[in-house]
């Protein structure tokens, strides 16, 4: 399975080293999308890694448990020392910490003149964040068109803060406490992927970087974020929605599209009527 693992990303690394871990981690965010269409549809996989590296090397993506517990195990087997985080993803009206609905990862013994110290914070399942890995130290980062911040967190002992860019998906993430594997998160996975109050039971999105910036289907928009700034438009009827579905190089083998796409047009719709009655 890690044969076919890499054969989706296109990377063939040699041995452990700086440049194959920023190879693999911009394969990774480039060829597997950060998506929800599972739990969307109220088919919830689970996020045991060995599930999830099943569902990569047969064309889909997944959210952070899967994507980090997949490339975690990817990355393990190619002889990376990979440590498993509790992490929190806020927004402004959010309260941040190491709240456990985010599984970060950081590899360590990868000393470079940018990292001293070797270690990296890497993560695959932040949708339109992480391009390439960080050093774990102090600084602001640029990666395309988006400027990122690492400092030490305020909220977490011994933790670290990652600050998104300005008028992203989220405002930012701290992470710190080692996990004790994936049933650290299975208290918030099955919250996240059942409760009709989690946004990723309510809308369909599929997300992916690339180097010039990152690329969201959420509902039936489509938004890109690039050196030009944000632009958002949404598409005309089915066969657009599709075809935008498939820009993200995902298989949705058995999944019926007319099902699919009539569930994304009704809740957008329904959005865009709530939308309307919250204008005064």
């Amino acid at each position: 399975m890690i044969e076919a693992y890499l054969d989706r990303l296109g990377v063939r690394p040699t041995e452990p080293s700086v440049a194959d871990l920023f190879a693999l981690h911009r394969a990774h965010v480039e060829r597997v999308p950060y998506e929800n269409i599972e739990i969307y549809r109220g088919r919830p996989p689970g996020i045991d890694p060995a599930e999830s590296l099943g569902w990569i090397t047969r064309g889909r993506g997944g959210y952070c448990y899967q994507l980090n517990g997949a490339f975690a195990t990817l990355l393990t087997q190619l002889g990376y020392a990979v440590t498993w985080h509790v992490g929190g993803v806020h927004t402004a009206s959010e309260p941040v910490g190491a709240t456990g609905n985010h599984l970060a990862l950081t590899v360590s013994g990868l000393p470079s003149p940018e990292c001293p110290d070797g270690v990296w914070f890497v993560d695959a399942g932040l949708g339109d964040a992480l391009y390439e890995p960080l050093p774990v130290r102090p600084g602001i980062y640029r990666q395309g068109p988006f400027e990122y911040a690492l400092e030490p967190s305020k909220v977490v002992e011994d933790g670290w803060h990652f600050a998104h860019a300005a008028d992203a998906s989220f405002t930012g993430m701290d992470f710190g406490p080692v996990a004790d594997g994936v049933q650290t998160f299975a208290a918030n996975h099955a919250y996240l992927s059942t409760s009709p109050e989690s946004g990723f039971t309510r809308v369909l999105t599929i997300q992916r970087r690339d180097a010039d910036g990152a690329d969201i289907l959420r509902g039936c928009q489509v938004i890109r974020h690039a050196a030009g700034g944000k632009t958002v438009r949404e598409v005309s009827g089915q066969a657009e929605w599709l075809a935008e579905v498939a820009r993200f190089g995902l298989r949705l083998d058995g999944i019926n599209p007319n099902t699919l796409w009539a569930k994304v047009l009704a809740d957008h719709e329904a959005w865009l009527a709530s939308q309307k009655s919250e204008v005064p």
